[in-house]
C-alpha cells in the first residue's frame, strides 16, 4: 500500500540544487526536505529511501539549458516554435531539446523495478494548482509567494517562516501531484525517455 509521496525537483546541473521532499499521506505531514547536488546525491537518495515500494514519486524535467550561450537565448529557448520539417528548418545545436536527459537512465531503472514513479513539468504544475505567481521565475518574490500559498492553501503548517530554498518548495509540488496521481486524477500529457510526464 503506498503510504508517501514523493517529490524530487531535479536541477538542470549539479551546480544548480535539486530539492527532494517526503510527505506522509495519512497524516499530510512532510517528514522529509533536503537539498542534493550530483546526480551522486540523487542515487544516494534512492538507494538509501526504505520505502519504495511504499511511495509514488514524481520527478521534475529540468530546462535544457546547455545548448546556447548568452543569457537571452537560453531564456528564449521555451518559446522557440518546434518544426516537424527537419530538412527545412535543422535542428542546429540541438536547439529543439526543451528538457536535459539528466538522470533518465538511473529512473528508467527504478522503473524497471517496478517503482510507481513519474515526471512533472513544475511550471505547468504549479498553473494547474494555482500556484503560480505574477513574479519572475525562481526570484525571492516567487519563492516567497509560493512558500506561503503552500503553507496557507495546500496546509503545510510545518514549513518555516524564513524563506526555503526553491528546489525544496518545488519538491513539495511534486508530492501534491502524487497525492493527485493516487486519486486518479492526473493525465499523461507526453512522455520523455521512457517515462509519462503526467499533470492535472
Amino acid at each position: 500500500m503506498i503510504q508517501f509521496a514523493v517529490g524530487l525537483s531535479l536541477g538542470a546541473t549539479s551546480s544548480i540544487e535539486s530539492g527532494v521532499a517526503v510527505r506522509e499521506i495519512s497524516t499530510g505531514k512532510l517528514i522529509y526536505v533536503d537539498k542534493l547536488f550530483s546526480m551522486n546525491d540523487v542515487q544516494f537518495f534512492f538507494e538509501n529511501y526504505s520505502s519504495l515500494k511504499d511511495s509514488v514519486f514524481c520527478i521534475s524535467l529540468p530546462w535544457d539549458n546547455t545548448m546556447l550561450e548568452g543569457k537571452w537565448r537560453v531564456l528564449s529557448k521555451p518559446y522557440q516554435l518546434i518544426h516537424s520539417k527537419k530538412d527545412e528548418f535543422p535542428n542546429k545545436d540541438n536547439w529543439m531539446q526543451r528538457f536535459s536527459t539528466r538522470g533518465c537512465e538511473f529512473f528508467l531503472q527504478l522503473k524497471d523495478k517496478q517503482i510507481d514513479i513519474s515526471r512533472f513539468e513544475v511550471y505547468l504544475t504549479r498553473q494547474k494548482f494555482n500556484l503560480y505567481s505574477n513574479f519572475k521565475e525562481r526570484s525571492s518574490a516567487d519563492c516567497k509567494f509560493l512558500q506561503s500559498a503552500l503553507k496557507y492553501e495546500y496546509g503545510f503548517d510545518s514549513l518555516p517562516a524564513n524563506m526555503m530554498p526553491v528546489a525544496q518548495l518545488e519538491a513539495i509540488v511534486g508530492c501534491l501531484l502524487c497525492e493527485e496521481k493516487l486519486k486518479n486524477n492526473t493525465r499523461t500529457i507526453f512522455e520523455f525517455k521512457g517515462l509519462d510526464v503526467i499533470n492535472l
